[in-house]
């Protein structure tokens, strides 16, 4: 039978690019965003998509009941990717402003979660993919919002491994360091939104050193290390193909590096390190 996914966040970048690949390779593969023209644009171009938005659990109910009744109640894959950015000093972040992006980067995924594992549970198999970041387990400066949904999502994932042992059901955590999305330019409003730099302790900072990497105009000079979404698309793959998965998966070699020196080095070391970033 023709193996399922249902994946979030497939407007651009990451999932859009897993969304193709997946579906080249047979599977079926529900490619779902927040927005309805998004969602529209991707019916176009060959998927099955609806909108599907993590801030609405009424939304998320809607999705998943729509993927269940397409494949007669089973689910075999679950790639929880959609997430934004927000940057700013935590200083100056509101605490609605973190309420919005754990809503969208971390409780909208529980909630999808939720309502898969039953499934998951009654079939006796399944595979669900946590889509984290090298801000997972390393924190860098005017990242905080991000770098806190995203450290949560670690010790979820890691706890919710330990719970589904046994099931058949296997969760694992992708960990991309600098890949080539939209994520810099989508966090544009999220920044404008909340941030008052005119008031702030850093409003230098922000001026000088953030805004001109915040509204770089896209395809300019890429970050050190950055790739492309092929090689978390070949990740994604063999989490949900390998008969064996892995349990983390870092891409990039930011990623690998940095996770080296959280190992081996002392924690004041690796802070000057990310200080420089």
């Amino acid at each position: 039978m023709t193996r399922s996914v249902l994946i979030t966040g497939c407007s651009s970048g990451i999932g859009h690019h897993a969304a193709h690949a997946m579906k080249a390779r047979g599977w079926r593969v529900f490619a779902t965003c927040r927005a309805e023209e998004d969602a529209a644009r991707l019916r176009e171009e060959g998927l099955e998509s609806w909108a599907l938005d993590l801030a609405s659990t009424d939304s998320i109910a809607a999705g998943i009941e729509r993927a269940l009744e397409e494949t007669g109640g089973t689910l075999d894959g679950l790639f929880n990717n959609g997430a934004y950015a927000q940057p700013g000093a935590i200083e100056d972040l509101p605490t609605d402003a973190l309420r919005a992006i754990f809503e969208v980067n971390f409780f909208g995924w529980h909630e999808l979660t939720r309502r898969v594992l039953p499934v998951m549970r009654k079939q006796g198999h399944g595979r669900i993919l946590q889509n984290s970041s090298i801000l997972g387990f390393v924190a860098l400066r005017m990242r905080g919002a991000y770098n806190s949904t995203k450290f949560a999502l670690e010790g979820y994932t890691d706890t919710l491994r330990l719970e589904l042992d046994g099931s058949g059901i296997h969760i694992a955590l992708i960990e991309p360091g600098p890949v080539t999305t939209k994520i810099r330019v989508n966090s544009q409003k999220h920044y404008e939104r909340w941030i008052d730099r005119r008031g702030s302790y850093w409003g230098k900072f922000y001026e000088t050193v953030m805004e001109p990497r915040l509204y770089a105009p896209e395809g300019g000079k890429p970050d050190p290390g950055e790739l492309n979404c092929e090689a978390t698309t070949k990740a994604t793959l063999h989490f949900f193909e390998a008969r064996r998965p892995r349990l983390h998966y870092p891409v990039t070699t930011p990623t690998w590096a940095m996770a080296i020196f959280k190992r081996t080095l002392p924690p004041r070391l690796v802070d000057r390190i990310a200080i420089r970033v």
